[in-house]
């Protein structure tokens, strides 16, 4: 693969250095599930999801080119995000992993509604069909047609500042 970027040649401290200033952009956590022809289903953590449009409705999501479910990823005709609550950070750890048993312990009927793939207890899903696919450089950029989506209004964000996880304070800002 042709380096695609600056940064691709630059060295160990550049690439630190900047992965540490997008750290800076205070991000919700999502993961990303799709039905597989076999086998347990696609579920790989994401920071990088956000709105595209409204009309149609269109989302976005980035999937490093490295990551074991990619094929599966581009192969679906459906898939979910499904935003984290601060109460699932165990499950923001669980599928940020490349292993076997990120799937272990989630009840199966819980999974599949409506052919998505859903993770109980999300704070808010989007189910989606594919829209568009893009280059990312080292990322392939997902979007996402949204056909269904709910939330709750129960729960806080799983936030990732600086490198860790954080807690959202809901105290408004005055000015």
């Amino acid at each position: 693969m042709a380096e695609s970027s600056a940064l691709c040649g630059a060295d160990q401290d550049e690439r630190r250095h900047f992965r540490n200033t997008l750290a800076m952009f205070a991000t919700g956590i999502a993961v990303i599930t799709a039905p597989r022809n076999s086998g347990a289903p696609v579920g790989i953590t994401v920071a990088s999801f956000n709105s595209v449009s409204l009309d149609p409705p269109l989302i976005l999501f980035s999937v490093d080119r490295r990551c074991q479910s990619l094929d599966d990823l581009c192969a679906t005709s459906g898939y979910a995000v499904n935003v984290l609550s601060e109460a699932q950070q165990d499950l923001s750890n669980r599928f940020a992993k490349a292993n076997s048993g990120k799937w272990d312990g989630i009840d199966a009927a819980a999974r599949a509604i409506h052919g998505h793939v859903l993770l109980p207890g999300a704070l808010a899903t989007f189910e989606c069909e594919p829209y568009a696919r893009h280059d990312g450089g080292d990322h392939v950029i997902f979007i996402g047609r949204v056909v269904r989506h709910r939330a709750r209004h129960d729960g806080r964000p799983l936030v990732f500042f600086g490198g860790k996880y954080r807690a959202l304070d809901d105290s408004p800002i005055t000015a």
